[in-house]
């Protein structure tokens, strides 16, 4: 990992992952050494051109050889996905009892003693050959071809190639190229049948949407009829085609390898905390690729976290502070906006003090972002912070014994308490999906209706909303899960699953499971990018009356004088919308930090610019508590600037009443300052250093925190069985801005509507699509009503920020659950 702008072509996706072979093997070769006094009997030693290589059984045999530096041509062979044999150009000769042979080296185990040569003249008319038929029928359209210049097969033509062909007829010809999806382009006149991105939709995505259709000389890659390749996932296929067969609409005819400038950083559009390559030219952003960081992403991103770059690159960014005159806001410079921003947390101070002063969000920034704006609440005695809009959970949960993405994924028992991974998490799904596959895991779903991960958990337990914790009860006195949770390791992965119901339930059922499994980890599946860091390094409530909800309605009931939005929209991101409305209504004052004008900074009297990803530098904290590197790829937009400049030159403005004379923040002036001070000042990120985190490109894991989760009693209310006990959660796709700023995400949201089961479609007496009026104890609302099976009787289930016609505005934030009626309009 490096901080520096690397100025050569991008590295093929092979590179990238055959770099960190060792590291997905390493931890075999390691208990080999440790315990020299018991040979490892899975150990083996093979000879690769005259060398003594070390190896494990079970291992292919280009596996070991690219762990030794022996490259192997090859384009079919991917380190995360099972091995096929398909394009036959990693033919090696290994001896055998008749003298040597040649063989496919990613279908060779290898074997003690065994003998492989990859450089023989047998060898290499092989790989000529096999080239050459690659070639026949190729378009040879390099120089238009996306690929071009990263492409393993332009690369191997040279470098093992005949350097000519003897094949002088007409090649064959498709339509090109084919939109395949929204984001993916086909052509196949350019695919090499390597089975690549069909392996990853069936092994890895479980979206087999993609696939080889006819047979022989008409073999070709296709999606099913009317059936587009609507996967979260297909990003990753067009980062490991070999060819240009697949490329990705956001990207295509942007830029050349040669034209690229690029840095290791780190995905913050979800906490999982995905190991990105962040690519640009001309001082623009232009491409994300994934990075296989072996603890957490193993080189997959999700395609939001992937295409959402164009957010970054939008023209509706904020480039200038702007503060409210009578014609609304107008731009202005950082001087009188600074000094504005001043004014009012002064003049709030006087008025009403410390406890009048809230700030909500934060979890968008880093943890030096964080931390800075922390320490400014320190400093003025802010007590009302969150960095959640209550749709979390309590920040004690950070407090409990924290298992990481490995240990899930290599748990033998995994307790899903939580949302549908797939919706929120999706990266942190295809490591849970893959260890149920594999058969390393068996899970154990609690779920109000399926998810993306029910077709893979071993056990399913459903249960209307309010009755999570009783349903977890039942759960345990059942033999077989019983005997499952007993039989091994337990990882609980726990977060909010319906934000129309108390996040106590969660809480409730959570604590039953660890007072009869006292030994399980658990893993914190909270969904904003850097919640864990935000909440660890001081953006997190004192006590339950100061937490966002609490501080929403203190703000609507006029008792708070400035309320600080940083990065937070709670007109949008808020459970509870109509809480939200009369909350920004009601604050007296309002500060924004924000990248873009969301709905909520419109109402605001300051807004402070903010850099955005990949314009600033930094750290941030993943959900299993992994400290990893933010690159600083392109110049800030306008005169926009870190969140944690914003608050010391706050705090400077202030003066006496913030940051005194000996404040460890008067004295920086880079962010490696920040990062430093954070490592020096919080136990939990002592390790946490510049200088390690440099030298550490899978992060630093830092502890729990010091809190402690008290016992909570849950009681959900009588049920009114002929309302609906109403879900609400998130897809992938919504009204965040990253997605509504990104020219290519915009449209993939599903769009409002309340789904029920079809016999209560039926029994409401309305055709699928029509819109229904649907009413709680709050309020009304008027949206289309779909027909979903997925969705068990007496519930309706509406997907979160969807836009007009919204849930949240029916939604009360402060009851345990949220019944409602459905009629027609």
């Amino acid at each position: 990992m490096s901080d520096n702008n690397i100025d050569t072509p991008t590295p093929d996706a092979d590179v990238l992952t055959d770099e960190v072979i060792a590291d997905a093997e390493a931890a075999h070769e390691d208990a080999a050494q440790e315990d020299a006094a018991e040979p490892d009997p899975d150990a083996v030693t093979l000879s690769i051109n005259g060398r003594d290589v070390p190896a494990r059984k079970g291992d292919m045999v280009i596996a070991a050889a690219l762990r030794a530096d022996e490259y192997i041509p090859h384009f079919c062979y991917h380190p995360r996905m099972s091995p096929v044999g398909m394009c036959r150009q990693c033919m090696v000769e290994v001896e055998g009892p008749r003298g040597p042979m040649m063989v496919v080296s990613c279908m060779t185990p290898v074997a003690d003693g065994q003998v492989v040569r990859t450089d023989t003249e047998p060898v290499k008319r092989a790989q000529e050959g096999m080239l050459e038929l690659l070639l026949a029928n190729h378009p040879l359209d390099c120089p238009v071809c996306d690929k071009g210049g990263e492409c393993p097969l332009q690369d191997q033509a040279f470098s093992h190639g005949p350097g000519e062909s003897r094949y002088v007829e007409s090649k064959r010809h498709y339509e090109k190229p084919i939109p395949i999806s929204d984001l993916v382009y086909l052509d196949r006149e350019r695919c090499i049948l390597c089975d690549r991105c069909t392996r990853f939709a069936d092994e890895v995505a479980g979206d087999k949407l993609i696939h080889f259709i006819s047979r022989g000389n008409d073999t070709q890659v296709m999606t099913f009829p009317d059936e587009p390749f609507v996967s979260y996932f297909s990003g990753n296929t067009v980062q490991i085609c070999p060819v240009g067969a697949l490329t990705a609409k956001p990207y295509r005819f942007k830029a050349r390898p040669w034209d690229l400038t690029q840095q290791e950083s780190t995905c913050t559009t979800c906490s999982v905390g995905c190991r990105t390559v962040v690519q640009s030219s001309r001082d623009e952003l232009l491409r994300y690729q994934g990075v296989d960081s072996d603890p957490v992403n193993w080189g997959w991103l999700c395609d939001r976290g992937r295409f959402n770059f164009e957010a970054v690159n939008s023209d509706f960014r904020l480039s200038s502070p702007m503060v409210k005159l009578e014609t609304g806001l107008v731009e202005t410079s950082w001087n009188t906006a600074l000094r504005a921003a001043g004014s009012m947390i002064s003049d709030a101070l006087t008025a009403g003090g410390p406890d009048s002063i809230a700030l909500l969000g934060g979890a968008r920034g880093s943890n030096e972002d964080a931390y800075a704006w922390a320490q400014l609440a320190d400093a003025i005695g802010i007590t009302r912070r969150d960095a959640q809009l209550g749709d979390g959970l309590p920040v004690e949960i950070l407090g409990l014994d924290r298992a990481t993405i490995d240990d899930a994924a290599n748990a033998k028992t995994i307790l899903l308490l939580g949302p549908d991974l797939k919706e929120e998490l999706p990266v942190l799904y295809l490591r849970l999906r893959d260890a149920a596959e594999k058969r390393r895991s068996r899970i154990v779903e609690f779920a109000t209706f399926e998810t993306g991960m029910t077709p893979y958990a071993w056990k399913s337990v459903r249960y209307e909303p309010g009755e999570q914790p009783d349903a977890v009860a039942k759960a345990l006195a059942d033999a077989d899960i019983a005997a499952q949770i007993a039989s091994g390791d337990v990882v609980v992965v726990v977060g909010r699953p319906n934000l129309a119901e108390s996040a106590e339930a969660t809480v409730a059922a959570l604590q039953t499971l660890l007072a009869a499994v006292p030994t399980a980890k658990v893993l914190p599946a909270l969904r904003r990018g850097n919640v864990v860091g935000a909440l660890t390094l001081g953006l997190a409530p004192s006590d339950a009356d100061h937490d966002a909800m609490a501080t929403l309605t203190a703000a609507a009931e006029g008792r708070i004088e400035l309320l600080v939005l940083l990065g937070a929209d709670p007109l949008n991101d808020c459970p509870d919308a109509d809480l939200a409305r009369r909350a920004v209504a009601g604050a007296r004052r309002i500060l924004s930090i924000d990248t873009f004008a969301c709905e909520s900074t419109q109402h605001a009297d300051v807004v402070l610019a903010a850099s955005a990803y990949g314009e600033k530098a930094g750290t941030t904290t993943n959900l299993e508590g992994r400290v990893t590197t933010l690159a600083q790829q392109v110049t800030a937009t306008g005169t926009s600037r870190p969140d944690w400049m914003i608050a010391v030159e706050l705090g400077l403005m202030i003066g006496d009443r913030s940051f005194g004379s000996d404040h460890a923040l008067r004295g920086v002036s880079t962010v490696a300052d920040v990062t430093a001070l954070i490592a020096a000042d919080v136990a939990s990120f002592a390790g946490a250093t510049p200088e390690a985190l440099a030298a550490a490109p899978n992060g630093i894991l830092t502890g729990p925190i010091d809190v402690t989760l008290d016992p909570v009693v849950f009681s959900a209310p009588g049920r009114n069985r002929y309302d609906y006990r109403l879900v609400v959660s998130r897809k992938l796709y919504d009204r965040a801005v990253g997605t509504q700023m990104s020219r290519s995400l915009v449209n993939l949201a599903p769009g409002s509507a309340v789904h029920v089961h079809p016999l209560d479609l039926d029994a409401i007496g309305v055709a699928d699509g029509s819109d229904v009026k649907i009413v709680s104890a709050k309020a009304g609302t008027v949206m289309p009503i779909r027909s979903n099976a997925q969705v068990p009787r007496g519930v309706a289930w509406s997907p979160f920020n969807q836009g007009a016609g919204t849930i949240e505005d029916i939604v009360d934030g402060q009851t345990t659950t949220t019944d409602v009626r459905i009629e027609r309009v």
